[in-house]
């Protein structure tokens, strides 16, 4: 195919020899299917932006840190440099996102690189080497959707563990390649320590794949993932593969919203001084 004019500078730069073809459009993508470097590859285009309204952005990116005061200053008040500096900041959220997930062993696309506004990634194959399917659209047995449910919320606890939230996951956003599901579509990934609708998204996350799931294996409609989830990461401990039951019961103790509170921030505090020592 004509190599689009979105991928020329990656093509005028070396990462991309030949366009083979378009995967998918989206409301805020475009992906390709490229050749690069002797193999093939995903080329993900953002498209410009206004799709998104300000205040849908706002709750996820509460607790990002713009380190620019200049930046800062523009988004908050959303002149057309500020706009220009959000769309930037809510890409390269992805790609932080995606570089701290690998890293802490999360199947997300290996990502090559980030020019111009495309990321250039792994391209997720099933077994025949074809792009890999969307989860929604594969017909499960009970057996396969009960080890995709425990393999995905595994993913979600090492994603918290990472200090991240996928804050938008459903069926829509995962793969399943070769070796199972695979996690896509990350630039609202909220930060767990320093975003107040983390917990609430962590549930939404967790019960999007659960009523998924459930509609193979109807047992899983009864479990309560996400709300275990994050008790035992607000309460410290969480750790990758931390045995879950599924359930899930309220205290009928005070809050103590105090030490609540102060958890968080020691939270943060640490996040902060892990990000200074990169």
């Amino acid at each position: 195919m004509k190599i689009p004019k979105s991928l020329e500078l990656l093509v005028q730069s070396g990462l991309v020899d030949e366009a083979i073809c378009q995967l998918m459009s989206g409301k805020e993508a475009e992906v390709y299917v490229v050749l690069s470097k002797g193999e093939l590859r995903c080329a993900k285009v953002y498209k410009e932006a206004g799709r998104r309204s300000f205040s849908q952005q706002a709750q996820y990116q509460e607790g990002r840190k713009v380190r620019n005061s200049r930046r800062s200053r523009a988004m908050e008040k959303h002149s057309s440099y500020g706009r220009k500096e959000a769309e930037s900041a809510w890409q390269n959220a992805e790609v932080d996102a995606l570089q701290r997930l690998a890293a802490a062993g999360v199947r997300v696309p290996k990502l090559h690189c980030y020019l111009g506004g495309v990321l250039l990634m792994e391209l997720v194959s099933d077994e025949d080497g074809n792009a890999a399917p969307r989860l929604n659209d594969m017909e499960l047995t009970p057996g396969l959707a009960r080890e995709y449910h425990r393999r995905l919320i595994d993913q979600i606890v090492l994603m918290l563990c990472a200090g991240l939230v996928h804050g938008d996951l459903s069926e829509y956003n995962v793969l399943v390649g070769s070796d199972g599901p695979v996690i896509i579509d990350l630039p609202q990934a909220v930060d767990a320590s320093g975003n107040n609708n983390a917990p609430r998204m962590l549930e939404r996350d967790v019960d999007n794949m659960t009523a998924y799931f459930g509609r193979f294996a109807p047992e899983l409609l009864t479990t309560q993932f996400g709300k275990e989830i994050w008790k035992l990461y607000a309460s410290g401990k969480l750790k990758p593969g931390a045995e879950l039951t599924g359930h899930f019961e309220q205290s009928g103790k005070k809050a103590d919203v105090g030490g609540v509170m102060r958890e968080i921030d020691a939270a943060r505090r640490y996040h902060e001084m892990s990000e200074q020592r990169r």
